[in-house]
């Protein structure tokens, strides 16, 4: 391998060619089992059926009286029917006996309807004097009831295989007595931050030192995508270490933040080369050309810029989708998009993919920055991203744009008051 070192790069691979190599490699992980309580969010690796009928028994929708709907036609405030009180039906403690004729049960919502009876009348229109209550209004038949079933029926697929789990699925899960989803295993991640000049995130920044932001914006990125982050500290520029890390048995992948470009001290890319496979260093983007890919054993590698912004493009483009895929989600983005016209043209060259940090002024889109890759108060003020492909040569005032959203809401800026 040619070191870089010092040198630059020769060549730089089009981002097309190592998003299509990392789908070509990467494959979803095993599945286990996912204790109901911790399932939101993971992905589902088997189709689920109901293997009881939800509800099992018919059930009340109200509160009110139990009893047989054609007794009660004929009711009305001036003509009451009276039913002799035969006892109760509370949820978890039915009525035992049968309705008969002439007979009601006082019930609750949720609770039995009991044998006999095949309708429920609203305690709103009735009135009890003694042993009696006396209904004011008609009810037909199945009236108020929730049949055996109406929820889920005994068979039916409820649930399909790579679902990603929401709150209201693990609460169907729950209904139907599923312990233990099967799921997609998670993808382990062990970051790799060096740096002499770094300081432990929520440091402050003195002298010549600077604090690690990459580490904080990396978790969240990951925990975003499904995976596991594995324990890390910040490593001094030294070639043991940095070894070491890349190596962690424990992970599936590896993000080395910094230490990737064409610096004395950048290590990373020589040691991968050593360690295992190079197999992209160097890409025509911007920010992010730096950027690397490579593996060691099975063991994915993403080498990820130290710069703040280059570092997040990079994941975005490389790492957030190998993420996801691993763990049984799609590739595609995660960002929720719109379409804007620009406010000013964004210059690009072709044959390179421009990440383009926006903001949104007077409804159009304004670009904030093409460069600048250690400015990561860009991507707070910004709204999102726009990707300019390797085949344009910019885009134009006044143009359609898709707007890749950095938030689900509405954010206040910097500078904004609320």
């Amino acid at each position: 391998m040619r070191d870089v070192r010092m040198k630059g790069f020769a060549e730089r691979a089009d981002v097309e060619e190592v998003e299509r190599f990392l789908a070509e490699h990467v494959g979803v992980r095993g599945t286990h089992r996912v204790p109901l309580s911790e399932c939101v969010g993971r992905v589902l690796a088997e189709d689920v059926a109901a293997a009881v009928n939800v509800p099992g028994f018919a059930r009340s929708a109200m509160d009110g009286y139990a009893l047989r709907g054609e007794e009660s036609f004929g009711a009305s405030a001036y003509n009451p029917i009276r039913f002799r009180i035969a006892g109760e039906s509370m949820p978890g403690d039915p009525f035992e006996g049968r309705v008969g004729k002439g007979e009601a049960v006082r019930i609750m919502t949720g609770a039995p309807v009991p044998e006999g009876a095949d309708a429920v009348v609203m305690a709103e229109v009735c009135a009890e004097v003694g042993d009696a209550v006396e209904v004011s209004e008609a009810v037909a038949p199945q009236k108020n009831v929730g049949e055996i079933g109406e929820d889920i029926r005994e068979g039916e697929t409820v649930l399909r295989a790579g679902r990603r789990l929401r709150a209201q699925d693990a609460g169907l899960l729950s209904s139907i007595g599923i312990a233990e989803p099967l799921c997609v295993e998670q993808p382990r991640v062990r970051l790799v931050v060096t740096g002499n000049e770094l300081l432990p995130a929520g440091s402050r920044p003195e002298g010549p030192k600077i604090v690690d932001s990459n580490s904080v914006v990396l978790r969240g990125l990951v925990e975003r995508d499904g995976a596991i982050l594995l324990p890390f500290e910040i490593l001094p520029d030294e070639r043991e270490p940095i070894a070491q890390a890349m190596q962690d048995p424990e992970a599936d992948v590896v993000l080395v933040s910094g230490g990737s470009s064409v610096g004395k001290e950048d290590y990373a890319p020589q040691l991968l080369a050593e360690l295992g496979e190079l197999d992209f260093h160097g890409v025509s983007m911007r920010p992010s050309s730096p950027s690397g890919v490579g593996r060691i054993g099975q063991r994915l590698v993403f080498l990820l810029p130290g710069n703040p912004v280059s570092c997040m493009c990079a994941y975005e483009f490389f790492a957030g989708p190998t993420l996801r895929a691993m763990g049984g989600r799609g590739r595609a983005w995660p960002h929720r998009r719109m379409r804007r016209s620009l406010a000013r043209k964004i210059a690009s060259k072709v044959g390179r993919t421009d990440y383009v940090r926006v903001a949104e002024e007077d409804g159009r889109i304004v670009p904030l920055a093409t460069s600048g890759a250690s400015i990561l108060s860009s991507t707070v003020r910004a709204i999102g991203a726009v990707v300019v492909p390797r085949e344009r040569e910019g885009m134009a005032e006044g143009e359609e744009v898709e707007v890749l959203l950095y938030d689900d809401d509405p954010v206040d800026m910097i500078g904004e008051t609320p």
